[in-house]
C-alpha cells in the first residue's frame, strides 16, 4: 500500500490529480478461500483487515449485494464513544475508541476523529441522580467521564436553553468522545484490507449458505458458488436473514433509525449534546452541517428512508434545546436499518454451526464499535474461541439469562 503524504498531495496537484491510484483492487472471484466475510460494511472490512493484518491470513473475500459502506456505514450520524455502563460493554468500546485514537496512522487514511465530547443532559432531579450514578460507574471502569452543573453546561453550549420546557439540571461529559468521518473510516479499512490481499467483491449478494454435517462449506451467491473454511456474517439490519439461512434464530428486531442534516452554517456547536428526555442528539460536521436524530421508528422495517412524522418530531426536539437553530432548513433525511437485541447488547462470536460466526445486533451502537468490532472477531474466527472482550456477547447468553442490559446507555429510545 503506497502511503498518502504531503509531498504525494501537491505533486497529484500539480498534474492535475491524473495519475492517483485505485485505492483498493478489483479482483476477480475465486472459487473458494479460507475466510468468507458476508457484509462489506464497517465491521466486516475491518474484520478482513484485522485478519490478514495480525493473523497473517491471506486468502479472504469480503462479499457484499451492494457497494463498499453503502448500509449502516454510509447512514449514521458518526458519533464515536465507550461511555456505557456496564464493565463488559465499557471495556470493549473503551478499546474500540482506543483504536480510533490512532486509526489515522495506522490506516495512512483520515478518519476526521474529532474529540470534542459528548454531553449527556439530566432534565429532573432523579434523572440527575441516574446520570451522576452513570457517571460515577464509567469512572470506576477507568473512563474519563465529568459532571456538569447547569452553569457549566451553559459555557460549553451557549446556545443552549436551560429554561427549556424540562429545564437542564445538569449534566455529564466524556471528552474524548465525539464524532469521526464514517466514510473514510470505511474506505480506510478497504484500502488497507485491500493492500493485505483481501479480495472485496461488490455487487454480490449471498443467496444461501451451504452447510454439510453441521459445518459450513461455502455460499451461494447471485455469481455462482464459492467454498469457504469459515464464514462470518457482518450484515447489520438482515442478520436474522442471514441467520435463517444457516437454519438458525437470533433475537433480533429491525427497524429503521432516522437522521437529517441542517444546511451548513459557521462553527457554532463545538461538543455533541444528547437528551434523552427531550430525545434528540445533535453535533455540527467539519461541512458546517449540524447533524441530528432521535429514537428509533415504532415498526419494523428494512426501508432505507425517512418519513415525515419523525422529522418533526426531530426538528421541534432540536429547536426546544437550541432555539437559534430554528431558522435553519432541513437539506436531506435517511435512515439506516437497526438490528436490535432484547438487551440492547450485540451478539458476537460463535454460532451453533461449526466455523459460522456472527457479529450484530449492534443497534444504534455499531460504527463506534467498528475497530474493535473487527479486532475481536479476527481473534475470533482465527482462534475458533471468543475474544476475552466479547465472551459475555455470545448468543448463549439468551438461554442462561446472563443479559448486559444497555438500553440506557444506548443514546436513544428502542
Amino acid at each position: 500500500m503506497k502511503g498518502y503524504s504531503t509531498f504525494s498531495l501537491i505533486r497529484n496537484a500539480l498534474s492535475g490529480h491524473r495519475f492517483w491510484k485505485p485505492v483498493w483492487r478489483t479482483p476477480d472471484l475465486k472459487k473458494s478461500y479460507d475466510v468468507v466475510i458476508i457484509g462489506a460494511g464497517g465491521h466486516g472490512l475491518a474484520t478482513a483487515y484485522y485478519l490478514a493484518r495480525k493473523h497473517s491470513l491471506r486468502n479472504i473475500a469480503v462479499l457484499d449485494k451492494g457497494d463498499i459502506g453503502g448500509g449502516n456505514t454510509g447512514r449514521n450520524t458518526q458519533i464515536t464513544r465507550s461511555n456505557y455502563y456496564w464493565p463488559q460493554s465499557a471495556a470493549f468500546f473503551d478499546h474500540s475508541l482506543q483504536l480510533y485514537e490512532h486509526l489515522s496512522q495506522e490506516l495512512n487514511f483520515n478518519v476526521m476523529l474529532s474529540q470534542r465530547g459528548i454531553l449527556n443532559l439530566a432534565h429532573s432531579l432523579h434523572e440527575l441522580e441516574g446520570i451522576r450514578r452513570w457517571a460515577n460507574a464509567i469512572r470506576i471502569n477507568d473512563i474519563d467521564a465529568e459532571f456538569l452543573t447547569p452553569g457549566e453546561v451553559k459555557k460549553l453550549v451557549p446556545l443552549i436553553n436551560l429554561d427549556c420546557r424540562f429545564p437542564v439540571r445538569g449534566g455529564f461529559i466524556q471528552r474524548r468522545g465525539g464524532i469521526s468521518r464514517h466514510d473514510a473510516v470505511a474506505w480506510g479499512y478497504a484500502r488497507a484490507a485491500s493492500a493485505c490481499g483481501v479480495d472485496i467483491i461488490q455487487q454480490c449478494e449471498v443467496t444461501g449458505i451451504n452447510i454439510q454435517s453441521g459445518r459450513v462449506t461455502g455460499v451461494n451467491t447471485t455469481r455462482g458458488t464459492i467454498g469457504a473454511d469459515r464464514i462470518s456474517i457482518a450484515v447489520a439490519g438482515h442478520t436474522s436473514h442471514l441467520a435463517k439461512m444457516a437454519g438458525f434464530r437470533v433475537p433480533v428486531t429491525s427497524m429503521q433509525l432516522q437522521a437529517m442534516v441542517s444546511e451548513p452554517i459557521k462553527p457554532c456547536l463545538n461538543t455533541v449534546v444528547t437528551s434523552s428526555v427531550i430525545h434528540m442528539y445533535v453535533s455540527q460536521s467539519d461541512r458546517g452541517e449540524l447533524v441530528f436524530g432521535g429514537g428509533a421508528d415504532v415498526y419494523n422495517s428494512y426501508a432505507q428512508r425517512g418519513g415525515i412524522p419523525l422529522l418533526q418530531e426531530n426538528v421541534a426536539a432540536l429547536v426546544e434545546l437550541l432555539p437559534a437553530f430554528s431558522r435553519l432548513r432541513v437539506m436531506r433525511q435517511w435512515a439506516g436499518i437497526v438490528d436490535i437485541t432484547p438487551d440492547t447488547t450485540p451478539i458476537m462470536g460463535q454460532t451453533p454451526v461449526q466455523n459460522l460466526y456472527i457479529s450484530g445486533g449492534w443497534g444504534t451502537g455499531g460504527y463506534k464499535a467498528i475497530p474493535a468490532g473487527g479486532d475481536t472477531m479476527a481473534y475470533t474466527i482465527a482462534n475458533d474461541q471468543p475474544h476475552p472482550l466479547i465472551e459475555d456477547f455470545g448468543l448463549e447468553r439468551f438461554v442462561t439469562g446472563a443479559l448486559v442490559d444497555e438500553g440506557a446507555a444506548s443514546g436513544v429510545a428502542h
